[in-house]
């Protein structure tokens, strides 16, 4: 399927009927399922299109949240090791509603977040943390790491 996102070169195999995509991140190939192969264009947008360093990336990492062990989708931290981007992916038949909003919302309270990344593919939608009012911002992109507070 043909996501919003550039064409990248992934490494893809079939293997006991299953169709398979290595991850850059976890380094091993994982199921590819149609919120797979968003996470993977997701990642490779990170690292190709915003300078993100891959050891800075953490891919489906477990964390607990009100008692409840819940697993986010990406996260990237920040040059002094601080939680800065948090990315929620979506299959792309799965409208971003607010509901998604609420789940990424969730995993920023645990994790400190500043910017979310929700994205089914074909929808992205980029948000921003103003620490004064404690609010979420929609903004039109997400920074380069470069450009990271």
């Amino acid at each position: 399927m043909n996501l919003n996102f550039k064409t990248y070169n992934f490494n893809t195999k079939i293997e006991e009927g299953n169709a398979l995509i290595f991850d850059i991140i976890r380094k091993r190939y994982v199921r590819l399922t149609p919120e797979e192969w968003v996470r993977q264009h997701v990642i490779h947008f990170l690292i190709e299109e915003k300078g993100y360093p891959k050891g800075l990336i953490a891919v489906e990492k477990a964390l607990t949240y009100n008692g409840l062990m819940k697993r986010f989708d990406v996260c990237v931290a920040g040059r002094g090791g601080e939680m800065m981007v948090l990315v929620e992916c979506k299959s792309p038949n799965v409208k971003i509603t607010q509901e998604t909003i609420k789940q990424a919302g969730m995993y920023q309270k645990t994790l400190g977040i500043r910017y979310i990344f929700l994205s089914n593919g074909l929808v992205h939608v980029y948000m921003n943390l103003n620490r004064e009012s404690g609010m979420f911002e929609f903004i039109r992109d997400l920074p380069h790491y470069a450009d990271l507070p």
